[in-house]
């Protein structure tokens, strides 16, 4: 998934196919969007990352039966892709889950002795709606069993750096994944690959000759988080090559497992998958400060931290916090003198008393 054509890199709707076929003709990827919703988008994918990392951290903490079915929480989802947690941002969710639902993936990659897989990426989600009270109660995605597998393998997922989701180029987002998946323990050197095959393996629309001046300005910006992209015209060849390199000093550095699966972000609860820092720990030791320091931040400046939800989850389970707390912080903003010496503590207990007047609902 990480170098093949599964989805649009375009933000627009894309209806035309995509027909992969490697060089070798050994390996094939046809992709087909639905003309309602269109084809799923290297954005939409970023709900398959999580659902990989809350699979592989399943997995690592020995959880017996890891299910196919996830139920989760769309505030949760949202912040650890690093989207807003808007009205809008949620109508935008739904739209990326029917898109993953309705894109029809035909291939022979992992068919084993089967000639083709044929899968969407979710056989299918559901809005968990409490009857009474009409409060989110999260949501339930069901993954499609090609990709369960993938994960569940071994080395089935690399880590991602979590700036990724900060890429705003569908463009640039790709050529991340492949840099992951090629020079990611390629050595100094790095990785190079032509820009024919590039664009081939990209599944992008448009003509070729557009695709190639697009990829050298991305090159000249060189601002893929961990890996640098340089443009390279050998003499005995008569396209040019993009060359991919690790960066000096990169925070995840080659991965313990291999493979070809999707990457996860850390984000607590989902923990990324096995990588190893070859950071100074000088330069370790500025990243945690940063980190305290925002969670300083976040704890007084009417954030919802990790811990916070981690503990209301246990206490108070089954509520959407995300509706929880902003009704909460209209009712603190509605009065200055409400402004709680402890956001924290304060939110906690007001999600305590709305928990136990309101318990019975969630039967």
């Amino acid at each position: 998934m990480m170098e093949r054509p599964f989805f649009s890199l375009a933000k627009s709707k894309r209806i035309k196919p995509i027909d992969y076929r490697s060089p070798d003709g050994k390996l094939w990827v046809n992709v087909s969007g639905n003309p309602q919703f269109g084809m799923a988008t290297i954005w939409d994918a970023d709900i398959l990352i999580y659902c990989a990392s809350m699979l592989a951290d399943m997995a690592r903490r020995g959880v017996n039966d890891v299910p196919r079915k996830l139920h989760l929480m769309p505030y949760d989802l949202l912040r650890a892709i690093g989207r807003p947690t808007t009205g809008r941002a949620y109508e935008l969710l739904a739209q990326a889950l029917d898109r993953l639902v309705a894109t029809t993936v035909k291939t022979n990659i992992r068919a084993d002795s089967r000639r083709e897989a044929t899968f969407s990426w979710l056989d299918g989600w559901t809005q968990l709606v409490d009857e009474r009270s009409e409060r989110s109660r999260g949501m339930t995605l069901e993954l499609s069993n090609w990709f369960y597998e993938g994960v569940m393998m071994t080395g089935g997922v690399l880590s991602i750096d979590r700036a990724y989701f900060d890429i705003s180029g569908g463009r640039e987002r790709w050529l991340y994944k492949v840099a992951r998946k090629h020079a990611g323990g390629a050595g100094e050197a790095g990785f190079a690959i032509s820009m024919p095959t590039l664009f081939e393996k990209s599944g992008a629309e448009g003509q070729y000759r557009r695709f190639k001046f697009e990829i050298v300005k991305i090159a000249e910006r060189d601002e893929l988080p961990g890996y640098a992209l340089t443009i390279e015209s050998p003499p005995d060849k008569r396209e040019p090559l993009l060359r991919m390199r690790r960066r000096p000093g990169d925070l995840l550095t080659k991965p313990n497992v291999k493979g070809k699966g999707e990457g996860a972000r850390h984000q607590p609860p989902v923990a990324p998958v096995e990588a190893q820092s070859a950071e100074p720990a000088v330069n370790v030791a500025a990243l945690i400060r940063k980190s305290v320091t925002r969670l300083a931040t976040k704890a007084s400046a009417g954030e919802i931290t990790d811990t916070t939800l981690a503990q209301l989850r246990q206490e108070c389970p089954g509520w959407d916090y995300q509706t929880l707390h902003a009704e909460f912080r209209t009712w603190v903003e509605a009065d200055p003198e409400r402004t709680p010496a402890n956001y924290q503590n304060a939110f906690v207990g007001f999600v305590r008393r709305h928990h136990e007047r309101n318990k019975h609902l969630l039967r």
